[in-house]
């Protein structure tokens, strides 16, 4: 059997954030989430043959907020995926929950149905940066999801957060930091806050302080050492983990491995092909084929995606694991990458290359450098 990952998109939020570019919407009515659960479960159910020789080893329940569902929704559609796919014994199966959208009572019915991971959205411990972002949600009310969450049985949390965000300084996100220690999170992501073209935020950016690049750069390099000190190693640029507690599912887009995405906005790498849906919910809703790209990567593609992608993990590009998928040394990317090393943004490893926490700052520019895609 061939290893799979599943993600399924719920695209439903109480409110959209003034950051947001994903698809989400407010969820309006139960009749439309209702629809939406329905139409979902279908998509599943028709991947049966294609997916005969596959094990699902990942499923990943993101949004918007899959914890706005009733817990008799998400049952209907683990169990469709049960019935549709072979299922690891020990599948991580995770979702995204925003503060307030869960309470001890969903997250008991989803532990007893299967859910093994929960990946709960603080980005930030203060009410000023939290309003900035459009978040409806403070500390104390992460607090008590993630508490709750504890005393229903969840074992492995993840918590999100945010730096170079509107009002934030360099202490305010130590701060941040310093008060989910005592929570003892297996898993962290650090995202720096990426204005996106069209949404609230990116309009309104000019009327707000922001931390300045070199600011946000102290915070990162501050953020690595700290977590690192205490337990939470950098595994990729942005995510830190305990031992064995890795993201198992977003591993498989890192080390370029088969996924399936279903739901709007869903993206996969499935069989050699690589496909989107569009945003389309309606015409989803009306079981109209959404497919909006779909493409075959060449080697030379794969081989540059995957020196990209390898490149994330703190532990870099193996030559040895290239040469096992590829059938050849990655020779010419190391050359490139030679410059980069003298400059102390990559380092050897025993068996490649990887980029330093001051290299991740300068990731893309390095990056483009090193790599190229097929136009």
């Amino acid at each position: 059997m061939k290893p799979l990952g599943l993600y399924l998109h719920i695209p439903f939020c109480r409110s959209k954030c003034l950051y947001c570019d994903f698809c989400s919407l407010p969820a309006r009515s139960e009749e439309l989430i209702g629809a939406y659960v329905r139409r979902l479960c279908r998509d599943i159910a028709g991947w049966k043959e294609a997916c005969r020789e596959y094990t699902l080893q990942t499923v990943y329940f993101g949004g918007g907020t899959p914890t706005l569902l009733s817990a008799k929704q998400l049952e209907e559609i683990l169990q469709t995926v049960r019935q549709t796919f072979s299922v690891e014994a020990d599948c991580e199966v995770s979702a995204e929950c925003n503060p307030a959208t869960g309470d001890r009572e969903l997250f008991s019915a989803m532990r007893a149905m299967g859910f093994n991971r929960l990946s709960i959205g603080l980005q930030s411990a203060h009410r000023e940066e939290l309003r900035a972002l459009g978040r409806t949600h403070d500390f104390d009310g992460f607090l008590q999801t993630w508490n709750e969450a504890r005393q229903a049985g969840f074992e492995n949390l993840n918590v999100d957060v945010m730096f170079g965000i509107p009002y934030q300084t360099g202490e305010s996100f130590a701060k941040t930091l310093e008060k989910l220690l005592p929570l003892s999170p297996e898993h962290l992501s650090a995202y720096a806050l990426t204005l996106e073209e069209g949404t609230p935020l990116w309009r309104r950016a000019d009327k707000l302080p922001f931390p300045d690049e070199e600011q946000t750069a102290k915070m990162y390099l501050r953020m690595v050492d700290f977590l690192g000190a205490n337990g939470l190693e950098q595994y990729e640029i942005s995510n830190f983990a305990r031992t064995g507690y890795q993201s198992r599912h977003n591993r498989k887009y890192w080390d370029m491995e088969e996924y399936l995405g279903l739901g709007v906005a869903a993206h996969s790498d499935f069989a050699g092909v690589r496909f989107g849906n569009g945003r389309d919910i309606e015409a989803y809703l009306r079981g109209e084929d959404i497919c909006a790209e779909k493409s075959v990567p060449g080697a030379t593609e794969r081989e540059n995606e995957y020196v990209m992608l390898q490149l994330r993990l703190a532990e870099g590009l193996k030559n040895g694991a290239f040469r096992e998928r590829f059938g050849h040394d990655a020779t010419a990317f190391f050359a490139k990458m030679e410059p980069w090393i003298q400059k102390g943004l990559l380092r050897r490893t025993a068996d490649g290359a990887a980029f330093t926490p001051e290299g991740f700052l300068v990731s893309n520019a390095v990056l483009s450098e090193i790599v190229e895609f097929e136009g």
